[in-house]
């Protein structure tokens, strides 16, 4: 992992304080001024990455309430020991997954992901772990993720081109292709080996 830089540490903390601020405070002056830190942690963002402040505050200082961590699942499908990936429009490949909607639970948004981007109906089996995204995946963002590794069974479909992913295939541990590492690492997808072949798994919590 590259090492961490306490200027992006720095600006998600302010970002975070000033989001509270906005929400809780009652003070119309004191919500200027938490206002005005958000808009300074932004464009501390925005120096340190070189993205455009505007494309910064719509990333970054768009929600409202005290901030949380994002949920992110990713769904591991075997066969014959060979691993399901979907193959993204970057030409890189990565687990079936995505943000968790509004609406659905972690089970029922991966399942939803498993059909948008490989075309195949699943049924979610148990969790593999749990994990704070920033330990494990680059680049970092700006704001914490919860990734949400799920063993899933594959129940019948066909893969279909999307707006998505190009294509889906299975692979073997030793031969995975180029991953999309911002979404999955090959020591996630060895994580997933391993719980797939367990004869009981005990999920991973960090």
């Amino acid at each position: 992992m590259e090492k961490r830089d306490p200027w992006l540490d720095w600006a998600v903390e302010l970002q975070s304080l000033a989001q509270a601020g906005l929400y809780y405070g009652k003070d119309v002056y004191d919500r200027e001024r938490y206002q005005r830190i958000r808009e300074i942690a932004a464009d501390m963002l925005a120096e340190k990455s070189e993205l455009p402040a505007e494309k910064v505050r719509e990333l970054f200082c768009c929600e409202v309430g005290y901030q949380t961590p994002k949920l992110d699942t990713r769904a591991a499908i075997f066969l014959h020991h060979q691993i399901l990936l979907v193959k993204e429009r970057n030409g890189k490949w990565a687990l079936p997954g995505g943000w968790v909607d509004v609406n659905l639970s972690v089970m029922e948004s991966a399942v939803k992901e498993v059909w948008e981007e490989a075309g195949l109906r699943a049924r979610a089996d148990l969790v593999i772990a749990v994990q704070d995204r920033e330990k494990h995946n680059q680049p970092r963002y700006a704001y914490r993720i919860c990734k949400v590794f799920l063993l899933c069974t594959a129940l019948g479909g066909a893969f279909q081109e999307n707006s998505e992913t190009l294509e889906s295939r299975y692979f073997d541990l030793r031969d995975l292709p180029p991953l999309a590492e911002d979404k999955n690492t090959v020591e996630q997808i060895e994580m997933c080996f391993v719980a797939h072949h367990a004869e009981h798994w005990h999920t991973l919590i960090e």
